[in-house]
């Protein structure tokens, strides 16, 4: 017999966030809006691609973009200099978003009229890979002077994304990067993983990563 009570708190924690984010991916899809959350590590280039997918979509579909960062604003900075609805969430020191952050986040931007929500989560390729945030899809960020190992040391990341964008090949001459490697690496992972190249400085690639982004969106719509 225990003389006292064991509680997982760690199975528990991540069940009351699955909750959470079942239920607010029930609220987006009855809403029309599309949620993606997008990860990577700092300085991959996620804000410049945010950027860039605002410049292929805005003409055409209702943006807005929830930037998350432990203590700052010039993700947002940047994003509302397009005109694009945008709000910051800072966590606190946690290197992480949740369900629950992200329905906070959900409820002060306001999705009335919005088809197409990002987040972009911070900067971390081990915590935010934990934790669903209730988002439509999941993408990430690989940038080239990263490596092309980090499938092999991050694998949770990889295995849990819909999609990965090697971001920076205009750089690939510059470094020891094999584009191939990581793609077998990722596919090993997660089979049915999307994988497009880009270029979020010289807009390489941003048409085919809009082109998809188009297809989940009406899909997501229209289910």
């Amino acid at each position: 017999m225990e003389n006292f009570k064991v509680i997982e708190i760690k199975q528990s924690v991540f069940e009351d966030n699955n909750k959470q984010a079942e239920l607010l991916r029930q609220r987006l899809k009855k809403d029309k809006t599309f949620l993606l959350n997008l990860m990577s590590s700092p300085g991959s280039g996620k804000t410049s691609t945010v950027l860039r997918t605002i410049e292929a979509l805005q003409k055409e579909i209702n943006i807005g973009v929830l930037e998350a960062d432990i203590d700052s604003d010039v993700d947002a900075n940047a994003v509302y200099k397009t005109g694009t609805k945008v709000i910051q969430l800072h966590t606190g020191g946690m290197c992480h978003l949740d369900a629950d952050m992200t329905k906070q986040g959900i409820d002060q931007l306001g999705i009335e009229g919005i088809d197409f929500a990002i987040l972009e989560n911070v900067g971390n390729l081990v915590c935010p890979a934990e934790f669903d945030t209730g988002a439509s899809k999941n993408a990430m960020i690989l940038s080239v002077p990263e490596g092309d190992d980090k499938p092999l040391k991050y694998p949770l990341m990889f295995s849990q994304v819909d999609i990965l964008l090697i971001n920076k090949i205009d750089v690939l001459d510059y470094f020891d990067f094999d584009i191939e490697a990581v793609k077998e690496r990722a596919k090993k992972l997660n089979p049915d993983i999307e994988i497009i190249p880009i270029s979020a400085k010289t807009g390489k690639g941003i048409e085919e990563w809009a082109n998809w982004l188009h297809t989940e969106i009406e899909k997501w719509q229209e289910d």
